[in-house]
């Protein structure tokens, strides 16, 4: 270990998952940074929109994790300036990597001590996706009042940001302009599981997961509308967080106007340890994303030998020639259908064609990687 310390600012992490990739991100790089650092992590006690903590884990105290990084679950009445200040202040990091972009706790206040010199270490932020012409039109008024502000008080000479794939690193500059600091490095990937037995499949039937927050990012919406047309038997099954119930009942309502031939089931919100099994019993990955910086249910389904249809909109390209999937454009839903079409038509052989490709396609990613000494190059 090289003693040195990286303090990590995180909205949530595990046993959350109900956020997504954002927790899976920081997971996957604690795991991988602290064999060479002291890895600390300041997060909240409790999930994405819980009310109460998480079970057995004590709040406002240092704990070890199996993993060997520490972690500080801040109670609600205990998350603010004075305690974050005191935690960097304790922690003395050589470091800071701030796991979002517009967390007003776990971004904001961090850099807003950070400019006003109380507090020091090398900062590192991290977009996560954010910048996102796709995310950005959420609360779009907020988000970009904040940019301005960020620009306005010269934070973004201070930092550097980390961008996960040519999309973020040009966002980042959009923003705040040809001189920012930007590191591009891809997230760091989650363990291959690999060994699933492929599913029956039998011409004319299609079972297709969909992984992701019930959201408009997501675009369900989008698959719902599309599923409409499509002649074969399909079953959809959405897993995933009901941010916004608003969004949900017009998805309700488009499931209602389904053809016989088309049945969805909503399966809830499932702990990340527990998706691979029922992952592993659909034939196809699906989510018609309008952005993902990364993707980590994506990358998930593909280890599983899942082949993948998605939109064109993430890192994760190229999968109809190795036979691993469809990544296309969203302005072609007619492509979309087509696909699914494709899909439902193959036999037994066809489709465990297709899962080898899958394999082969991730085993090929992960062969290229050499990012533990990349992201040391950062961290030094």
């Amino acid at each position: 270990m090289s003693g040195k310390k990286i303090l990590v600012f995180a909205d949530w992490y595990e046993p959350g998952y109900k956020a997504g990739g954002p927790i899976r991100s920081c997971v996957n790089f604690a795991y991988h940074m602290r064999q060479d650092y002291e890895v600390y992590v300041f997060t909240t006690d409790r999930d994405l929109n819980a009310t109460e903590p998480y079970p057995s884990i004590k709040a406002d105290v240092w704990i070890t994790r199996t993993g060997g990084e520490q972690v500080y679950y801040c109670s609600p009445g205990n998350l603010h300036r004075g305690t974050i200040r005191r935690i960097w202040q304790e922690i003395d990091p050589d470091f800071v990597y701030l796991n979002s972009m517009f967390s007003p706790k776990f971004t904001i206040i961090p850099l807003l001590m950070q400019l006003g010199g109380r507090v020091g270490g090398k900062v590192i932020l991290s977009p996560r996706g954010m910048l996102r012409s796709s995310a950005i039109q959420f609360k779009r008024r907020k988000k970009k009042l904040f940019l301005s502000a960020f620009r306005l008080m010269g934070i973004h000479r201070r930092v550097v940001f980390l961008a996960a794939d040519d999309t973020e690193s040009a966002d980042v500059r959009k923003y705040f302009g040809a001189a920012a600091r930007v590191t591009q490095l891809p997230n760091f990937p989650g363990a291959v599981t690999g060994g699933q037995q492929v599913p029956e499949k039998k011409r004319g039937q299609l079972s297709l997961i969909f992984i992701g927050r019930v959201h408009p990012i997501k675009n369900p919406d989008y698959l719902l509308r599309l599923l409409r047309e499509v002649k074969a038997e399909i079953l959809l099954t959405i897993v995933g967080s009901l941010e916004d119930k608003a969004f949900w009942a017009e998805c309700e309502n488009l499931i209602r106007q389904l053809p016989a031939n088309i049945r969805v089931d909503y399966a809830g919100e499932v702990p990340n340890q527990e998706l691979p099994p029922i992952t592993a019993k659909h034939h196809v990955f699906v989510l018609p994303t309008r952005g993902e910086n990364f993707g980590h249910a994506i990358f998930e389904a593909l280890t599983l030998g899942k082949p993948a249809l998605i939109s064109d909109q993430t890192p994760w390209r190229g999968l109809t020639a190795a036979r691993a999937g469809w990544d296309l454009p969203l302005d072609r839903p007619e492509s979309f259908r087509e696909a699914i079409e494709q899909a439902a038509a193959f036999d037994q052989q066809e489709y465990a064609d297709w899962c080898q490709g899958t394999m082969q396609y991730i085993e090929a990613y992960l062969s290229g990687l050499e990012l533990k000494d990349e992201y040391k190059k950062l961290f030094c």
